[in-house]
């Protein structure tokens, strides 16, 4: 229950929860070992994630792929209802770049708000770290807190690349 109230974005429904059974708060999901906060981090919701920050949620914890909640903020991108709105309003007054800007500043939040709390900056899933994940997703606005975060630029992911690699491969010249 509590990482489905994480999935849904209800804060009301967790505080709910956790107050009855605050063995709740680390529960892991039987089918993919999501906790509440990767749930929250995986929909993007800050005010939730914010909200399990405040109650000490296990930022260290990783599902059944060996993802931290901070993985998952850095997979984050648009999804296609937000190009579909963007692509939409672009003509419009220019609205579709304030659309994205505004994601943008949101992805920064949750970042920054992760950031804030003991997650390991470095851990590793199936070979990468947040660092990989940002640079290959180019995210030049985020791999900055990484680096002011102390993220290691020198771990090799299983192609034997290291975030430096994979930026300089893709030739990125705000991330070199």
């Amino acid at each position: 229950p509590a990482c489905r109230a994480a999935y849904d974005g209800d804060v009301y429904k967790l505080y709910s929860i956790l107050r009855t059974d605050p063995s709740q708060l680390d529960v892991q999901e039987e089918h993919n070992g999501d906790t509440p906060l990767i749930a929250a981090c995986r929909r993007g919701n800050l005010h939730m994630v914010e909200y399990l920050l405040q109650v000490k949620a296990n930022v260290q914890l990783t599902n059944k792929k060996q993802r931290t909640c901070l993985h998952y903020v850095s997979k984050r991108t648009f999804s296609v209802l937000d190009y579909l709105m963007i692509c939409i309003l672009m003509p419009i007054l220019l609205l579709g770049y304030f659309v994205m800007l505004q994601k943008q500043r949101k992805t920064v939040e949750l970042m920054k708000a992760v950031l804030s709390s003991r997650v390991n900056i470095n851990a590793v899933d199936y070979g990468n770290t947040a660092l990989h994940y940002l640079c290959q997703k180019k995210s030049h606005h985020l791999v900055p807190l990484l680096l002011q975060g102390n993220a290691k630029t020198d771990i090799r992911n299983n192609d034997g690349e290291t975030p430096l690699d994979i930026a300089t491969r893709l030739k990125l010249p705000k991330i070199i």
